[in-house]
């Protein structure tokens, strides 16, 4: 092999930038930018807009992968699912791999992502080198850490979209095995569940086996587990989550003291959620052993119940179905939030008590150290301003309750409400209730609005409270 670096699609993506430059240079003067794409992994529904948006059609594809130095050029909006595929090819992975294949690597940077590692790795910004960015002026620039456009390196994360598009960004991999092996770990309250965590993320071990990936899922107050796994090349058996058998559910046992064992693929362990959505492909019935026996195997997977979701969207068959069963409608609550993680069991015994939706996720974080260099030490990424140095767990919810009457956004509120209070955030892909100046103090308008000024002084993209809370 002359080189390390194993070119897949130099010459499409340039292609690629191409049909994006001209695509910008039809939108007329003055007018409003936007992507021409048809997919999303967002949840909140945006204003119907009916002009031409950017053409990034030809940006979904692994540029190289670099085995030699664990790197990656990837187009922005190539999905991890294409990712993963191309780099496990070397036994490596995105340090972060978030939990559903379409998600794009583009859509984890400028919004947020997390996974079982983000407790040692972070966030997948963190590991981005350098980022190619279209501003809304036209220009393409390369942002990296050490140049002249470091302020829109750290200022891109959670910008949604707002600041630019990423056409290319360079990451670093990291080295994984062809097996994870599993550890779930039953605890009969989330206080004993919160210490065991924060133990884990302070030690990497647990009962002196080493934990390279830690989430949990919490299915009632006297019910939850953490799921640890172990990286390993160790030959043996390996469970199937893709077909009849259900993740989640594999997590339960009855004991306490001794954990239940399993083990799957690399890449099994990294789309175990993605078959069911985590739990969420229950509302589809495709959880009921009937259903589940007929149900193409091809649509067992996020993708698709993104399409029935998006078939209620446009003609609200949920609400049409309560109705007809004297129900009422439904509010949405479909959220990832960031607390402290010594106030995660303040936070979960809350929200079982007010909110009734089960079961609940949880997955610790904490920013990598060292920080990138060139950081600010004290806020590193100022749009969304965790703390370095501090663990945090996210909790996702992913389900509806009842609409209260004349208070739309009713229950979404008080969990904004409950976050803060704790000193969390939470994430911006769904709906979102906030006034503009408490958006302003927790999602960092200073930064954000000098930012702005810089790369979009006419104002031809939106700005972060418009998109994110006002949903246009």
């Amino acid at each position: 092999m002359a080189s390390a670096r194993l070119e897949y699609g130099t010459s499409a993506f340039d292609q690629g930038v191409d049909r994006l430059l001209a695509s910008y240079r039809k939108i007329p003067d003055g007018a409003g930018i936007r992507l021409a794409k048809k997919t999303s992994n967002l949840f909140r529904k945006r204003a119907k807009n009916p002009a031409p948006g950017l053409d990034v059609s030809g940006l979904h594809r692994v540029i190289s992968v670099d085995p030699q130095a664990r790197t990656a050029q990837v187009a922005g909006m190539c999905t991890y699912e294409d990712l993963v595929d191309a780099t496990l090819t070397y036994g490596l992975a995105p340090t972060v791999v978030p939990q559903l294949k379409t998600i794009t690597l583009g859509g984890a940077v400028t919004g947020l992502g997390i996974e079982s590692t983000s407790f040692r790795n972070g966030l997948p910004h963190e590991a981005v080198r350098e980022i190619e960015i279209l501003t809304a002026t036209g220009d393409l620039v390369v942002a990296r850490p050490d140049n002249e456009y470091a302020d829109l390196f750290f200022g891109f994360p959670n910008s949604y979209g707002t600041l630019g598009y990423s056409v290319r960004l360079e990451i670093e991999l990291e080295k994984v095995p062809a097996f994870v092996e599993l550890r779930h770990v039953r605890f009969g309250s989330i206080e004993d569940l919160q210490a065991q965590m924060i133990a884990i993320v302070d030690s990497g071990e647990y009962r002196g086996e080493r934990v390279d990936y830690l989430d949990g899922v919490v299915f009632t107050r006297d019910e939850c587990y953490l799921v640890l796994g172990r990286q390993t090349d160790e030959a043996g058996p390996v469970s199937d989550y893709t077909g009849d058998q259900i993740f989640y559910r594999s997590i339960q046992h009855d004991d306490v003291d001794e954990p239940k064992r399993d083990r799957l693929t690399i890449r099994d362990y990294l789309w175990r959620w993605d078959t069911d959505w985590f739990w969420c492909s229950r509302a589809f019935g495709a959880q009921n052993p009937t259903i589940r026996r007929f149900w193409p195997k091809k649509y067992l997977r996020s993708s698709f119940y993104w399409k029935l979701i998006g078939y209620d969207h446009r003609w609200n068959i949920g609400d049409k179905l309560n109705a007809r069963k004297g129900q009422p409608p439904s509010e949405r609550v479909v959220q990832d939030i960031e607390v402290p993680i010594e106030r995660t069991a303040d936070f979960v015994n809350w929200f079982l008590d007010e909110i009734p939706i089960e079961p609940i996720w949880l997955c610790p974080l904490r920013l990598r150290e060292p920080a990138v260099a060139g950081a600010d030490p004290q806020q590193p990424w100022p749009l969304y301003p965790l703390e370095p140095g501090r663990a945090y767990t996210n909790v996702g919810f992913w389900s509806g309750v009842p609409v209260t009457p004349g208070k739309p956004g009713h229950a979404n509120r008080r969990i904004e409400l409950k976050v803060s209070e704790l000193g969390g955030h939470k994430s911006l892909y769904s709906e979102s209730f906030y006034p503009e100046d408490e958006f302003d103090q927790l999602y960092g308008s200073q930064a954000y609005r000098a930012l702005k000024e810089k790369y979009d002084p006419r104002g031809r993209l939106l700005s972060l409270y418009e998109k994110t809370v006002k949903r246009a």
